[in-house]
C-alpha cells in the first residue's frame, strides 16, 4: 500500500455575515467584514479512501439559521463516493459543524480522541457556552457507532494508514485532533478547528471559542513541526484555501486539492 496520499477539501458552506471579532481574540479591527468556509476533507489514494469530519446537514443548517451549499454526503457522491462507500472517517472534534451526517457513516469506523468523548458526556456540557457547538443527536450518533463496535479510540497520537496520523492537540475542545498526511509535496497537516484560519496560528491570535486557551497557542507550535512549513498547514475555515489552492479539473470551484503546490505565495 503507497503511503502518499492525495487531500482533498469539498465546501459545503460558508457564512459570509461574519466579524473580524467572531474569528479572533485581542485582535484591533474588530469591525470588518471577515467571512467563513466549511470543509470536510477526502484523503486518499490508490487503495484506500479516508474521510475527515462530515460536516453539517440541511437539517442542522435550518435549526441553526445557518447558510448551507449543498449537503455533505451528497457532495462526496457527486465526488464518486457514495457514503455507504466510506469506511473510516476521523472526527477532528464532534462540535456540530464536524461531525453532522454521521447517521450516514454508522457503518464506518470512527476515529476519535477518549478525551473529546469524555468531554462531551460530561459535566463541561452543563455550561451553555461550551455545549452550544454540539448537537445532542450527533452525540448520540457516535454512541450508537460506539456500542456497534465501530469506535476507534486514538488516545494522543495514532497511525490510521501508513503516511496518515492524528495527533491530539486539544484547545478549541478537549479533544481536537489534527490530521497529519503523507503527500507528493510533503508532509501535510490538516488543521481542522486547532486552527479555524492561516491568521490564527501565523499570529498567536486564537478564535474565540476555546475550552484551554494555553493548549490552544500550544497547539500553533504542534501543527508547526508536524507540517514541512507553515504553506503545508490547512486551517479548518480559512476561504483563502480556495484561493491558494486549484480547484480539481472540471469542477464547479468548490473543492481544492491540497496535495498540490500553491497557487501562489502565501
Amino acid at each position: 500500500m503507497s503511503d502518499t496520499w492525495e487531500i482533498f477539501a469539498i465546501r459545503y458552506a460558508e457564512r459570509n455575515e461574519r466579524w473580524r471579532k467572531d474569528s479572533f481574540i485581542m485582535d484591533d479591527d474588530h469591525a470588518s467584514k471577515h467571512p467563513m468556509d466549511y470543509f470536510i476533507w477526502v484523503i486518499k489514494n490508490d487503495t484506500r479512501t479516508i474521510l475527515v469530519d462530515t460536516g453539517y446537514d440541511k437539517v442542522e443548517a435550518k435549526l441553526r439559521n445557518r447558510p448551507i451549499i449543498e449537503n455533505p454526503v451528497t457532495l462526496l457522491a457527486d465526488f464518486g463516493l457514495p457514503a455507504e462507500t466510506i469506511d473510516t472517517v476521523v472526527v477532528t472534534h464532534m462540535h456540530y459543524d464536524h461531525a453532522g451526517s454521521l447517521g450516514d457513516f454508522r457503518h464506518a469506523k470512527l476515529y476519535v480522541q477518549p478525551s473529546e468523548l469524555e468531554y462531551v458526556t460530561g459535566p463541561c456540557m452543563c455550561h451553555d457556552l461550551l455545549r452550544f457547538p454540539f448537537s445532542g443527536d450527533h452525540i448520540c450518533e457516535v454512541i450508537r457507532s460506539l456500542y456497534m463496535g465501530n469506535v476507534e479510540f486514538c488516545d494522543g497520537s495514532r497511525e490510521i494508514a501508513p503516511g496518515v496520523e492524528v495527533h491530539l492537540i486539544g484547545g478549541h475542545t478537549r479533544g481536537q485532533q489534527c490530521v497529519r498526511v503523507r503527500t507528493r509535496r510533503g508532509w501535510v497537516v490538516l488543521a481542522s478547528d486547532s486552527s479555524h484560519y492561516y491568521e490564527n496560528y501565523r499570529t498567536g491570535k486564537p478564535f474565540p471559542i476555546v475550552v484551554d486557551m494555553e493548549e490552544t497557542l500550544a497547539g500553533y507550535d504542534i501543527l508547526r513541526k508536524l507540517a514541512d512549513s507553515d504553506q503545508h498547514i490547512i486551517p479548518g475555515h480559512d476561504p483563502l484555501t480556495r484561493k491558494w489552492y486549484p480547484a480539481i479539473p472540471g469542477g464547479n470551484g468548490e473543492t481544492v486539492m491540497l496535495h498540490a503546490d500553491t497557487t501562489e505565495l502565501n
